[in-house]
């Protein structure tokens, strides 16, 4: 097909008077990776679940792989859930061979790592195991598109990156990838973002594209903790990178006198946002 593998069309959930997605829109084509970013509570399990068919949008629509989500779209689909789907009192061979059963093909040979433990059961195995065990579960009957969600989550970073190569191979291979992650290096592996803020897209493209003018000033200062003390006294969003004070969506020269009135000697700049930070300001509007 030469259309959208998976679109959202207006899609909204509500849950009585609340709104858990309001109006998302967005498309992922074959051979690319979009990341769905954002805090938690921001709407992306539930974007998901409606894209999947797992859940009924209150208005909009969904499509998978050119129609309305169903059996017969989803068996092209691979889905690695937040919880990974795995069977765990069943052995990594014994789930790797029920969900290819599920789909009517051949078990695929587990390998590395997870061919030491095939006899074990899923739930006696490592986290980065098991999401190693999902993936080759996601993947083994050659799905079109794939839907990720948080899965690297708890990996350490080389199996993450093992993961992530994965991921990419299946993009090269023509596989449209929709994935969601918290991880801003990870995100920087996607080809396009999309960050979801209550519900709703609030930013699309490059890194640079979301994180538009959101100012960051940057605090350095031997006395790095008070520095920190002062500014998160008067209620502004404050992070630490290492002993650097980071005050988001902050005025320098306010910045710069007020810890001047309270007697810090810093070195006070503008430094660029990151999405994480875009996230504070969205949070606090």
């Amino acid at each position: 097909m030469t259309g959208p593998l998976i679109e959202a069309a207006g899609l909204t959930k509500r849950f009585g008077s609340a709104l858990a997605v309001g109006d998302v829109s967005f498309a992922v084509h074959a051979g690319e990776v979009v990341g769905l970013l954002g805090a938690n509570g921001a709407g992306k399990t539930t974007t998901i679940r409606m894209l999947l068919g797992l859940l009924a949008p209150t208005s909009g629509q969904a499509r998978l792989l050119g129609g309305s989500p169903s059996q017969d779209n989803r068996a092209l689909l691979g889905y690695v859930p937040q919880n990974l789907g795995l069977y765990h009192d069943l052995t990594a061979a014994e789930n790797a061979a029920f969900s290819a059963a599920a789909y009517d093909t051949r078990p695929a040979s587990l390998t590395g790592a997870l061919a030491e433990v095939g006899d074990r059961l899923v739930r006696a195995l490592p986290l980065g195991l098991q999401r190693q065990l999902a993936f080759v579960c996601a993947l083994q009957h050659a799905p079109r598109a794939l839907v990720l969600d948080e899965p690297t989550s708890g990996v350490e970073p080389l199996a993450r990156a093992h993961l992530w190569d994965t991921i990419r191979e299946q993009a090269d291979d023509g596989v449209g990838v929709l994935v969601t992650t918290h991880y801003m290096q990870e995100a920087r592996q996607c080809d396009r973002l999309l960050l979801m803020s209550r519900g709703r897209i609030v930013g699309e493209g490059s890194e640079s594209d979301i994180v538009g003018d959101t100012r960051v000033v940057a605090v350095r200062s031997g006395s790095w903790q008070q520095a920190f003390d002062v500014l998160h006294g008067a209620d502004l969003p404050v992070t630490l990178a290492g002993t650097t004070v980071r005050v988001v969506d902050a005025d320098h020269d306010e910045v710069a006198r007020m810890l001047a009135d309270s007697g810090v000697q810093a070195t006070v700049e503008p430094v660029p946002a990151s999405i994480d930070e875009r996230m504070v300001v969205l949070a606090r509007s």
